[in-house]
């Protein structure tokens, strides 16, 4: 293959696969504000308490930070393209199926499944940008990915509203299920590992030196003190993440007393806030490290500065007085996190080795929805007992800082031993 065609070939998989990624990431995040979107409805068809519903959002945040578990290591073996093709088609047929739910139980169940079945998909993205990407474009590309997150938030309210206005939320469920049908099709017939194509890399000593076992990746992850920091740190992204992904339409709509069908329209500012801190984060990454800063050191500031910036913006949005400070602060509290939660996936990709990266994403995300998990339970106590988002949102506020505290103080580079391969 001459050069030219090689460079073409290798665009192409790199077009392909960051594609697929940006929607497999917009039915991804479509699915999970649909029941924070359908949140009120629900509970009154259903004679649901927002404790109930608190714990009907954590079912799917629980379960999908225990499903990172099987994960380490699997992916190594199991490849992608075949991991995330199945977790699309789980994840999808569990949506579906929620449009026929009749009772708590089975609809606890199948949040459990659709936990289980998004599990891989941030390990898989991550790996396979990690593969196809240098350092100096993995950050745009990491963005990219990561913004289909927040656009798809911010597009979802409009739209599943106005579904669900019209047709109901039980139609609403079937169509995000078949939609991500059809992005698991397209995933398994499209996307290739970079080691399924002419792009496959030599192995290195380094490389080969490297655990070919699930158990081998788990004793080199878990006594390394960065993976600990990135771990609790991460639980403060994304306990910031998930508190206003389930419970930014009910704020709004019951705090703020803004009409469900304007509730839409409103709740889409915030989350576009957040994809152009995504893309803000990816750009300004890119261009440090075309100048030579360490990868590390640009995702680790970013970290810190972007956590510590949406903790206060948070503290803010408890004490707003109008609709218009509440929503410009938790535009800027979603801006800062996302800013901030872009380097955390550009960070693991940094402090680690490819053999690594799928696993070590997959620990840190177990360790921080174990943390994320408790955001809607706790907010929908604190909410059934002073009827009021204040102090939630200051709860919020603290776990944030703390974990801005913890990458910057456990999560430094310094602290992790693993073995380095050729990039």
């Amino acid at each position: 293959m001459t050069d030219t065609n090689r460079g073409r070939s290798l665009r192409w998989h790199q077009a392909v696969t960051l594609a697929l990624l940006f929607l497999a990431g917009i039915v991804n995040f479509l699915d999970r504000t649909s029941l924070s979107i359908a949140n009120t409805t629900m509970r009154a068809e259903m004679h649901l308490n927002a404790t109930q519903m608190g714990w009907l959002l954590s079912a799917f945040s629980l379960a999908y930070g225990i499903a990172q578990l099987p994960l380490i290591g699997l992916l190594d073996r199991a490849g992608t393209r075949y991991t995330l093709g199945a977790g699309l088609t789980l994840w999808s047929a569990a949506q579906m199926l929620t449009g026929f739910v009749r009772g708590l139980p089975t609809f606890l169940f199948l949040r459990v499944l659709l936990g289980v079945g998004e599990a891989p998909f941030y390990p898989a993205g991550i790996r396979s940008i990690r593969e196809w990407f240098s350092p100096a474009t993995r950050g745009r590309a990491t963005a990219t990915m990561n913004s289909a997150q927040t656009l798809g938030l911010s597009f979802a309210p409009p739209l599943l509203t106005v579904i669900m206005v019209h047709f109901g939320w039980r139609t609403m469920f079937i169509l995000l299920g078949a939609s991500g049908l059809v992005v698991a099709a397209l995933w398994v017939v499209l996307h290739r590992a970079r080691g399924e194509t002419q792009f496959a890399e030599h192995a290195s000593p380094a490389t080969a030196a490297l655990p070919k076992a699930n158990e081998s990746a788990w004793r080199a992850l878990i006594r390394q003190r960065t993976a600990w920091g990135m771990m609790l740190g991460w639980g403060g992204i994304n306990y910031t993440s998930w508190l206003y992904l389930s419970w930014l339409p009910s704020y709004l709509q019951d705090q703020r007393h803004v009409p469900l069908a304007s509730s839409g329209w409103l709740t889409a500012i915030p989350f576009l806030g957040g994809a152009l801190g995504m893309l803000t984060s990816g750009i300004i990454s890119d261009k440090l490290a075309q100048a030579g800063t360490p990868l590390t050191t640009i995702h680790r500031r970013n970290l810190v500065l972007g956590m510590t910036a949406s903790a206060l913006c948070t503290f803010l949005v408890a004490h707003a007085d109008t609709t218009t400070q509440a929503v410009a602060g938790i535009s800027m509290a979603l801006f800062s996190i996302h800013f901030a939660g872009t380097s955390g996936l550009g960070y693991a990709q940094a402090v680690s080795p490819l053999r690594y990266v799928a696993s070590l994403m997959a620990l840190q995300n177990f360790a921080s929805f174990m943390i994320a998990s408790a955001a809607p339970v706790v907010t929908g106590w604190l909410l059934d007992r002073t009827h009021s988002f204040t102090l939630a949102l200051g709860v919020c506020s603290a776990v944030t800082l703390l974990g801005a505290l913890s990458y910057a103080t456990l999560a430094a580079p310094s602290g992790m031993h693993l073995s380095e391969e050729s990039m």
